[in-house]
Order: structure tokens, then C-alpha cells, then sequence
């Protein structure tokens, strides 16, 4: 009985330290492993371009940083963003991008919608019961997660959803320069679960961006990486219209080429492609062909080119500035952006506090003072302006709730 005691207690105690490491270190060490900065490639930096850096208004596409349980008014030891490392490079807007469900072996090629490692992720870092098994849950938390940390901020984040309120942020900006900002997104339509009535309560949750797919197929239609690849469904068409009369942009990122074409056809709309690379330097399936770039641009759209090997075939901020360069030759200057896919489980030459060191590339591979400005933020900026919706259109949103 004895030895039967000891046991049990051995195994009690192995238990309560697993769980312990399950729920404090292990979500931490993920986060650091898989969100890494590698360094690579970094370049010494010209006093002109840091005189150049200084006067710029950098905005970035796409960051998953909502995933990994971080306060994101601290500076951190892990992952590419936070507040402070934003004002530390000179990084004025963020678009946070909420991810609800991913599967297991997730790769760019083909996946089935058959597991979810974000229920793990969850569990490790104790997200609301309500999340466990709801997507729709888990991007409403994500949002939350958000508001609070901008409450925390005492008025040094502000998050952004509506034109009135961006051009308020710009002003603001003028006489505090330390003042950051955000934009929420949505990773994949598979957050409504095939029910429109959750577009309502992702509005109003300040949602402003939405990507028909991620990494698998779902409800509305094909990923470029899911089993099928096909295009939209019936309630995806219906997706698109509702995304237009609700105010909200539609990101193609991770879209089929069918869906990609027949979002286009549908949409009144100008588009973005959040975080991508182009086939012309990374030829991948990942990436955007030379048409794809043509068909973004006449939409008057916007793609924001991202930071890791998969989208630019390398790992230094040359390697991002090549990228670009490419984009801007075949889209036009106005068309092209960044899309970082910071804390998106990808590694990354340099974190938001390092954006310098791609103004320096940019600034090697030949591009104008005007060019770099442009696609460092300015194009971002002006495509917000011109496509985000009037307060009032949210509203609308709320009231029919």
C-alpha cells in the first residue's frame, strides 16, 4: 500500500508539473521558436536614410501578434511587435490580424480541415471557455484582447475603425509622435461558421478587414493551400456582397486563383492581398503570378508584400526589398505595400523596432525617397482613407444586431 501511495504521488506530482509547464512556459517557448528575428542579413545604415526613416509614416498590413498571449504594451523578449518596438522603429500603424483555426502539418501545398492547433494554444494560454470550441468566439476574444491592451495604453494606442477616426489619428500623430495604432482583421471567413448574423458582431466588435480563406478550405470557398482549391460557394458570393454593403475590405491573401479571379468580379470594392510574395523572385504557391499583381492594380488594390523566406525565396531585408522592387515593376508604385506576416509562426530578418534596415534596402535597391514613402506607408494610408467606411456604415452595422 505503501509503494502504491508513493506511486500515486510521483505520478500526482509529474502531473502538476506538466500542467503547470503546460499553462505558463510552454506557450512562451513556442512563441519565441516560431516567431523568431533572425538577424540575417542586416545592413549598416546611411545617415541620409535614417534622416529619410525619420519623416516617414509606416503601416504594415498584417501581423498575427493577438495569437500569443502577449502584452503588447510591453516590450518584448519574443515575437517582431509590440507598442514600444513599434515606436522604436518609427512604426505608426499595425494591422492585427485575428487567427482562429489552423491545422496540424500546416504547410503551403495542401491541407485538410481535419485538427486545429489553436485549440491548444487556447488551453495553454487559458483564452474563455467559449473559445474552446467556437471559432467565432475566438476571433471576439482576439478583439477584446485589443480594446484592453488600448484602454491600457493611457491614449498611446489607438485602435482605428473608421475614416474619421484614422484622419483623427494622423492629426494626433502631428504633436505625438509616440501615439501607435491598429486595425482588426480576420484571417479566413471560417470565423463566421457559415453564419452571416456573426459579420453584425464582428463589425462591432471593430473589425474592418476579412480574408475569405486561410490555410484550409472552407464555407465560402477554396484556399490556395486547402484540399480542393475551389471557388466560391453560393454563400461565399453571398460573403462577398455582405463584405461590400457592411464597409469591409476583403483581403485575397491565401486565396484560390478561382476565388482570387471571381472575388474580383464580384467585388464594387478595391481588394488587398495582406502578406504575400510574387512568383517573380519566389516562385512558390504561396505567391502572386505576374496576372495576379495586374488584376490587384486595375482593382485599384493594394498588396502588401511579407518579410519571411517563403514570400521572398531568402532571409534578409534585401531580399524583401527585391520583392517589392518586382511588385512595383508589374503593379505600379501605388499598388505595393508592406505585409510583414510578423508573428505569423514565420522568422523574420529584424522586429518592428528594425524597420529602418528595410528603408536602407529599399534604399540600395534604387528606389526614390517618394517610392519609399509610398510603399513604407503612404500607399497604405491613402487606401484606408479612400476605402475605409464612414462611421455611420458601422453603425448600421451595430444597430441591426
Amino acid at each position: 500500500m505503501t509503494r502504491i501511495r508513493v506511486f500515486l504521488l510521483i505520478t500526482l506530482l509529474f502531473l502538476l508539473v506538466f500542467i503547470g509547464l503546460f499553462f505558463t512556459v510552454l506557450p512562451s517557448i513556442v512563441d519565441k521558436q516560431i516567431n523568431s528575428v533572425t538577424g540575417l542579413g542586416l545592413l549598416p545604415i546611411d545617415s541620409k536614410v535614417t534622416q529619410l526613416h525619420e519623416q516617414l509614416i509606416i503601416a504594415d498590413l498584417h501581423a498575427d501578434s493577438l495569437l500569443w498571449g502577449r502584452d503588447l504594451n510591453e516590450w518584448g523578449e519574443r515575437g517582431a511587435v509590440d507598442f514600444p518596438r513599434m515606436r522604436a522603429g518609427n512604426h505608426a500603424l499595425q494591422v492585427f490580424s485575428a487567427v482562429t483555426k489552423v491545422p496540424r502539418g500546416i504547410n503551403i501545398n495542401r491541407n485538410k480541415d481535419d485538427s486545429d492547433n489553436i485549440l491548444l494554444l487556447a488551453l495553454a494560454q487559458r483564452w474563455p471557455w467559449s473559445t474552446y470550441n467556437n471559432l467565432s468566439e475566438r476571433a471576439l476574444y482576439q478583439a477584446s484582447r485589443l480594446q484592453d491592451m488600448a484602454v491600457n495604453s493611457k491614449g498611446d494606442f489607438q485602435i482605428i475603425t473608421h475614416r474619421a477616426g484614422l484622419k483623427e489619428f494622423l492629426q494626433r500623430r502631428t504633436t505625438q509622435p509616440e501615439l501607435v495604432g491598429g486595425i482588426l482583421a480576420i484571417e479566413g471567413a471560417h470565423a463566421l461558421r457559415g453564419n452571416m448574423e456573426y459579420l453584425k458582431k464582428f463589425s462591432a466588435a471593430g473589425y474592418r478587414m476579412m480574408s475569405p480563406t486561410h490555410i484550409v478550405d472552407n464555407a465560402v470557398g477554396g484556399s490556395a493551400h486547402g484540399w480542393i482549391k475551389g471557388g466560391l460557394s453560393d454563400f461565399g458570393r453571398q460573403w462577398v456582397k455582405a463584405m461590400n454593403q457592411a464597409c469591409m475590405i476583403i483581403d485575397l491573401a491565401h486565396s484560390s486563383k478561382t476565388v482570387f479571379e471571381e472575388v474580383l468580379d464580384l467585388t464594387t470594392h478595391p481588394v488587398v492581398v495582406s502578406h504575400t510574395g510574387v512568383k517573380g523572385t519566389c516562385d512558390n504557391n504561396r505567391n502572386l503570378s505576374d496576372t495576379q499583381l495586374r488584376q490587384v492594380a486595375a482593382n485599384e488594390g493594394l498588396i502588401g508584400i511579407g518579410f519571411w523566406s517563403l514570400a521572398t525565396c531568402g532571409d534578409t531585408p534585401t531580399d524583401i526589398a527585391q520583392a517589392i522592387k518586382y511588385a512595383i515593376g508589374i503593379a505600379g508604385i501605388k499598388h505595393v505595400a508592406l505585409g510583414s506576416d510578423f508573428d505569423g509562426a514565420v522568422a523574420v530578418p529584424f522586429d518592428s523596432s528594425g524597420l529602418i534596415q528595410l528603408t536602407q534596402a529599399l534604399k540600395n535597391e534604387g528606389l526614390t525617397s517618394s517610392q519609399i514613402k509610398a510603399v513604407m506607408g503612404d500607399n497604405m494610408l491613402k487606401f484606408l482613407l479612400d476605402n475605409l467606411g464612414e462611421e455611420s456604415c458601422y453603425l448600421a452595422q451595430v444597430s441591426a444586431l
